[in-house]
Parts: structure tokens; C-alpha cells; sequence
């Protein structure tokens, strides 16, 4: 048994119009932290609104999943923003979350980067920067959740911003600490019970494996599983027991 706790967040809202892709219902059941698209990648008006208001039903924290301008690529795709452009789109994506968080009685608890973004940011200062200028001027004291040893996190506590650090239960790690990209075989895990050993022993030893077996040492006090993984609910709710039963709290870090 241990006494760790940790967060267990997920992407929701990943929809637009009559296109939609995570389980919203089933995973505010599971998790303590929803990271809702603002917009940007994914999420319409009427879709933010109504995960909004489930999350705050059940308690669960709101944190902005801000990206690039790219729907059709579902902010994925590697983009060139001008730094003061992309700090004005971080400002956008936050406040029109937070109008929608407040209706619903809560507020937005925090900031997450999405895809391209998130990736961009752990090594480019420039753009970690630009992404931390955005959050400032929404609120100069939201936590922000993304990559241990990232540009962004380091930028983040330079400036006063909480840095809450994160590790991906269903995705791969290279021997550097990074993500395995996408496009690369294995890349995302998607077996139950090999998903709730990564994060039992995220949770409990701060650490994970590479797809070779060498040792990865991750501390994060969030844990990562994306809704649009295949079979994700049943995916959180396999991690949700698994860390209960190695006797590791879930609760929202914000």
C-alpha cells in the first residue's frame, strides 16, 4: 500500500457540430481534471457548454486544452505562429472557456497545451514563452500542466506560474523523457492492463519504460490518459481501479 495521490485528467469536449469522438459522459465519471478543448482543435460552442456543466455537476476540475489554429488537423499538425500572435489565441481559448465554466458555477483551474502545442513547447523557449504570456494575461496565477523538464514548465515557474508536471499512461516514452511521436508503431498503448501497470508504477515510483525496456524516470503529480485513445473509458476505468487498489488517491491537483 502507499499514501501517493495523484491526479487522473483526460481531453473531453474533442468534438465539433454532429462530429464527435471522446465519451464525455462515461469519463467525467472517472477522472478528477478534464482538459476541454476551447475551439481551437476540436470543441463547439454548445459541446464546451455541456462538458462544462458535467464537469462541475460531478466536481471535476476544468482546465483550458489550448492548440494551435487547426481544426482540420485536429492540432496535431507542426505550425509556424508568430509569438505575440499565439499569446493572443492562448488569452482567447481561456477566456471563452472560462465564460462557459462560470455559467456552470465553476472557473477554469488550469492550462494545458494540446498536440502540436504541448510537443512544440518542451524543447522551444520561444513558443513556451509566447504560451506563458497568454496564460498571464487570462490569470497571472493558473497553474499549468505539461512536460517534466519542458521549456514550458521551467518558463512557467520563472514567472510565477504553478507548474503542475504530467506522465502519459497510454503513451510511449523515449529514453529522453519525451513522447514517442505518433506517426512511430507503438507510439500509444491501448492494452487495459499494461495501461494500469504504467500507471500504478508512474504513481508509485515515478517511473516508466521505453518500448526497448530501458528505465524512464517521470515524477508527475497528473496523470494523462487521452479520450480519444481507442477504448479510453474502459481504458480510465481499468487505471481508476488499479490505483486504487495499489492504495493511490485520485484527486483534482487544482
Amino acid at each position: 500500500m502507499t499514501d501517493a495521490v495523484v491526479d487522473l485528467n483526460a481531453d473531453l469536449a474533442e468534438g465539433f457540430g454532429r462530429w464527435t469522438l471522446t465519451d464525455d459522459e462515461a469519463l467525467l465519471t472517472v477522472v478528477s481534471s478534464a482538459n476541454i478543448a476551447c475551439g481551437f482543435h476540436a470543441g463547439d460552442p454548445a459541446t464546451i457548454r455541456r462538458v462544462c456543466d458535467r464537469a462541475a455537476e460531478r466536481g471535476v476540475a476544468i482546465g483550458a486544452h489550448v492548440s494551435y489554429r487547426d481544426l482540420a488537423g485536429f492540432g496535431r499538425r507542426a505550425m509556424d505562429v508568430p509569438a505575440d500572435e499565439l499569446a493572443d489565441e492562448i488569452t482567447y481559448q481561456i477566456g471563452a472557456l472560462e465564460v462557459f465554466a462560470r455559467a456552470a458555477g465553476t472557473k477554469v483551474a488550469y492550462v494545458k497545451p494540446h498536440g502540436a502545442l504541448y510537443n512544440r513547447v518542451v524543447a522551444d523557449k520561444e513558443q513556451a514563452v509566447a504560451v506563458v504570456a497568454g496564460i498571464r494575461r487570462a490569470d497571472p496565477v493558473l497553474p499549468v500542466l505539461c512536460l517534466p523538464g519542458s521549456a514550458l514548465l521551467a518558463e512557467a515557474e520563472k514567472t510565477g506560474l504553478p507548474g503542475v508536471a504530467e506522465a502519459f499512461v497510454d503513451r510511449a516514452y523515449t529514453a529522453a523523457g519525451t513522447l514517442v511521436p505518433r506517426g512511430i508503431p507503438g507510439a500509444v498503448i491501448t492494452d487495459p492492463e499494461q495501461v494500469a501497470r504504467r500507471a500504478v508504477t508512474l504513481a508509485t515510483q515515478g517511473r516508466t519504460t521505453t518500448p526497448d525496456g530501458e528505465p524512464v524516470h517521470v515524477r508527475a503529480r497528473s496523470l494523462c490518459l487521452h479520450g480519444d485513445t481507442p477504448g479510453a473509458v474502459d481504458l480510465a476505468r481499468t487505471v481508476r481501479a488499479a490505483l486504487r487498489g495499489a492504495g493511490v488517491g485520485v484527486e483534482a491537483f487544482a
